[in-house]
């Protein structure tokens, strides 16, 4: 019998142009205050139907677990329930891109992909609104990345409001090897209560108003201010230093990104930073699908 063709779908990461912690609620989540951007940094899923029941997983990324705690598996699974799909099976390869562990919201992103993929594949007819749903029950960040482009995120991250797209221009971004406590830098903002100054606003209006210089002056993530990392810091100043309008770290780290208004800025500044660090990316913004 005839392998069937896979599926190729693509996943995209995400940025935080801004990251406000507000505090935490009852149940021990924190509330938060984003601004989040999709960008043209992709992860590639590969799905093929199979006769057999079940969700075979594989990752060309040695060291990420394939187990039923991996995201895809997850949306998988959550996927077929939902759908009342008792019988099914599918072969999934995902080939990695993105950075693990960086704050750009890769394993959300898969999972997305997983559900707008499987939704196609089994013509269920889901709405993105049921999708998003579904999504929220894997994590926080799988609804932003269903609907993608230029968003602010409150709640846990799960209340999406469009915002005025950013303009065009180009992100770098590095991953350093030093890793960000995310529960560590949770429990110092509780401490702290949550006193940091809030970059959103003015980041929106910023959005609304002003040019790309006033957006990059708008950039901030109160995980820096939680825990701050001299090696975070260094990263944004060398960004700073090679002409970045602006320089940020993503999300609870550890990927730290500038934003450059050309291209051949951009490039020089990958090309002295591959010198140091292994994962350094040029990427631009992605409107929403």
């Amino acid at each position: 019998m005839r392998t069937p063709r896979p599926i190729i779908v693509y996943a995209a990461a995400k940025l935080n142009l801004t990251l406000d912690i507000l505090g935490r609620r009852p149940d021990g989540y924190h509330l938060l205050d984003m601004v989040m951007q999709t960008v043209s940094i992709y992860d590639t899923l590969l799905l093929t139907p199979t006769q057999q029941l079940g969700i075979d997983l594989l990752c060309d990324r040695e060291g990420i677990p394939c187990g039923k705690d991996n995201t895809v598996q997850k949306a998988a699974r959550l996927f077929y329930q939902h759908a009342g799909i008792s019988n099914g099976g599918i072969r999934i390869q995902i080939l990695k891109r993105i950075p693990d562990q960086a704050g750009m919201g890769g394993g959300s992103a898969d999972a997305a992909a997983i559900l707008r993929a499987m939704n196609r594949i089994y013509k269920t007819g889901f709405t993105l609104e049921e999708l998003c749903e579904l999504g929220l029950q894997i994590g926080a960040d799988v609804p932003f990345c269903l609907r993608g482009g230029s968003m602010r995120a409150e709640g846990i991250g799960e209340v999406l409001t469009p915002v005025a797209p950013v303009p065009s221009c180009y992100f770098v971004v590095c991953k350093p090897e030093v890793s960000v406590s995310t529960a560590a830098a949770f429990a110092q903002a509780d401490r702290d209560g949550a006193a940091y100054p809030r970059f959103t606003p003015a980041m929106l209006s910023a959005l609304k108003t002003g040019g790309l210089s006033q957006i990059a002056d708008c950039l901030g993530n109160s995980f820096t201010l939680a825990l701050p990392l001299p090696q975070i810091d260094a990263l944004r100043q060398a960004f700073l230093t090679m002409g970045a309008l602006g320089a940020c770290m993503t999300g609870s780290g550890s990927a730290v990104f500038g934003i450059f208004s050309e291209r051949v800025s951009a490039e020089r500044c990958r090309e002295e930073l591959r010198k140091t660090y292994q994962h350094v990316f040029v990427c631009e913004p992605v409107d929403a699908e």
